[in-house]
């Protein structure tokens, strides 16, 4: 097992990641020091890993809230039903809630969490590639809006986040797909030497090689908790994580977040960032067909659906990175070194929407 801290003062906590974590108990224990236990799940993690936490748990109330599965369901409407539970049972503040499952149920419980009694403490046990590497860490929660994706949410750190490897084998081929893309965001950010690696070793990541998946998750999970150490609340550096999502995000709202998983429009994005960075001349031709090539290795898309500039541009412009009415973009200014920038062309901009979205 591996460990690393999030370093955040009197809220830092420890991130775990290794094979089998979820069948030791007292790992469980330790991370969860309330009586009071909101379990929330989904019907495709909670059948498999459900009773195993629970067991863990014994001698504790757990309470299990099992929601439908997929990003539709990431709504108000959704952590309505998981407030009413909190209530119903008469959970104080000295309650927790605990997140089994990938990026939508630990956003939507880490929301709940936040919200409810102004606050209470949370824990999240990813379950996905993409979980693991990105969404559990780093207190991001949040729903979705029908206007556009994570629009009504709030900061709120973890106690702890477990990231047991070994479910991944359990995770669809399409899942773990869509988790690679996350991985491959850190390196384009920040780590050419990780990028490397992860094109030498992508073949071992698709057949779910332990050490593999353990080294990538490790890494992803380092430069992650660095730059949230730095910049918490996004005032800066933190934006760079966002590499690909705000045309991601667009993907995801215009298609009625039912036909894309999250990082298969990442993947996509990833690929649209690195074409306008080559359109400002930040980037060659070479640098932009290695990107497309180790995305298509990953197993990922990179024909965007045709939803149209115009389409994109509207969903773009309630990014959460807007400022004084202008998307600040995550562009490369080369591979392994990410910038914020509002200083591009629209011209530029709006040519990469109808290269990669259609007119």
């Amino acid at each position: 097992m591996q460990t690393l801290t999030v370093e955040l003062e009197d809220r830092s906590y420890p991130i775990s990641i290794g094979a089998g974590l979820l069948r030791q108990p007292s790992l469980l224990q330790a991370a969860v020091p309330a009586n009071n236990v909101l379990l929330v799940s989904n019907t495709t993690v909670a059948p498999l890993y459900a009773k195993c936490v629970s067991n863990a748990l014994e001698g504790r109330n757990v309470v299990e809230v099992i929601l439908p599965d997929g990003e539709r369901h990431k709504s108000l409407a959704t952590a309505g039903r998981v407030f009413d539970v909190l209530v119903a049972n008469r959970f104080g503040r000295d309650a927790l809630v605990l997140a089994l499952g990938g990026g939508v149920v630990g956003d939507l419980a880490g929301f709940v969490a936040a919200c409810y009694q102004r606050g209470v403490d949370f824990v999240q046990l990813p379950t996905t590639l993409l979980a693991q590497v990105d969404s559990s860490v780093g207190g991001k929660t949040a729903v979705n809006h029908l206007s556009g994706k994570n629009l009504i949410g709030a900061f709120h750190q973890p106690r702890a986040v477990l990231a047991d490897t070994e479910v991944l084998a359990t995770l669809p081929e399409r899942e773990l797909q869509a988790g690679l893309a996350e991985v491959i965001k850190y390196a384009l950010i920040c780590d050419p030497a990780f990028l490397l690696w992860l094109e030498h070793n992508m073949e071992a990541l698709r057949r779910r090689d332990g050490s593999a998946l353990e080294r990538a998750t490790l890494r992803s999970c380092q430069i992650k908790a660095q730059i949230v150490a730095r910049d918490e609340r996004e005032h800066g550096e933190r934006a760079l994580l966002n590499l690909g999502h705000t045309f991601a995000h667009a993907i995801e709202a215009a298609t009625g977040y039912t036909e894309w998983l999250h990082g298969e429009a990442v993947g996509v994005g990833l690929l649209m960032a690195a074409s306008l960075s080559q359109r400002l001349g930040r980037l060659e031709p070479a640098d932009v067909e290695r990107v497309a090539a180790l995305l298509q290795r990953a197993g990922l898309r990179t024909t965007a659906p045709q939803i149209g500039a115009a389409r994109a541009a509207e969903f773009m412009s309630l990014d959460k990175k807007v400022r004084s009415g202008r998307v600040r973009l995550v562009l490369l200014a080369k591979l392994g070194e990410a910038c914020l920038s509002d200083d591009y062309p629209d011209a530029e901009l709006h040519a990469t929407l109808r290269a990669h979205l259609g007119s």
